[in-house]
């Protein structure tokens, strides 16, 4: 499990990176990497998910300063943190920022 304080950590020390699949997300929903760390700064954990064969990882939801809601899904590598993938929680996936919506 993934805890929060090793995660925030992480992101103030700088010590994070992106996958392909995290940055190109992040790309499209048009995020800065400053909306980025203040998402993961002012986050929770939404959900733990164990190792299925790429490391455990968890969901994460944070707000930028602005207040825009963001999930990111964060694993670990090594003593860094990656960001896995990055995305605007919507409906029909998510009726808020903390929960999910109908399947």
């Amino acid at each position: 499990m993934l805890s929060l304080d090793w995660l925030k950590e992480r992101i103030r020390k700088n010590e994070y990176y992106f996958s392909n699949h995290g940055d190109q997300e992040r790309q499209n929903e048009n995020l800065t990497i400053q909306e980025i760390e203040e998402a993961l700064l002012s986050g929770r954990i939404l959900e733990q998910y164990k190792d299925t064969g790429r490391g455990i990882s968890c969901l994460i939801v944070g707000f930028t300063n602005g207040g825009k809601p963001i999930h990111l899904v964060c694993g670990k590598r090594s003593n860094w943190v990656v960001i896995i993938t990055v995305y605007l929680p919507k409906p029909p996936k998510f009726k808020n920022p903390y929960e999910r919506g109908k399947k």
